[in-house]
């Protein structure tokens, strides 16, 4: 199973005890753990589709855990009563685009996205 830095996204190989692109030290996993599937996983598709349809919103960010991001798309669109609507629009739209095209690739947690 591929592993993949907590804090940047890169691929890891199995012996690396840190990220050679950004330097942070990986996390040891249990060896013992029977479990390839990490049930923390987010949907790629599902993150892209909830970006590109509600992300004045900020709904793909709630759902990958972004949450700063997420509540600034939300104050943006409610408190200019939807005129500043457009911004956080294609704020999300951009957002949405690169989550299905692969450039965001992580959710918060550093857990990689799946298809």
């Amino acid at each position: 199973m591929a592993k993949f830095c907590s804090n940047c996204g890169s691929k890891l190989e199995e012996n690396q005890d840190v990220c050679l692109k950004c330097g942070v030290a990986v996390k040891k996993e249990n060896i013992n753990n029977n479990s390839s599937v990490n049930q923390n996983n987010k949907s790629k598709v599902v993150a892209g589709v909830l970006g590109i349809i509600l992300g004045a919103f900020g709904a793909h960010n709630f759902y990958l855990g972004y949450n700063g991001k997420a509540i600034a798309q939300l104050l943006i669109t409610i408190l200019s009563c939807g005129i500043l609507s457009v911004v956080s629009g294609i704020w999300g739209l951009i957002e949405g685009i690169m989550v299905l095209t692969g450039s965001i690739n992580v959710d918060a947690e550093g857990n990689p996205l799946v298809d």
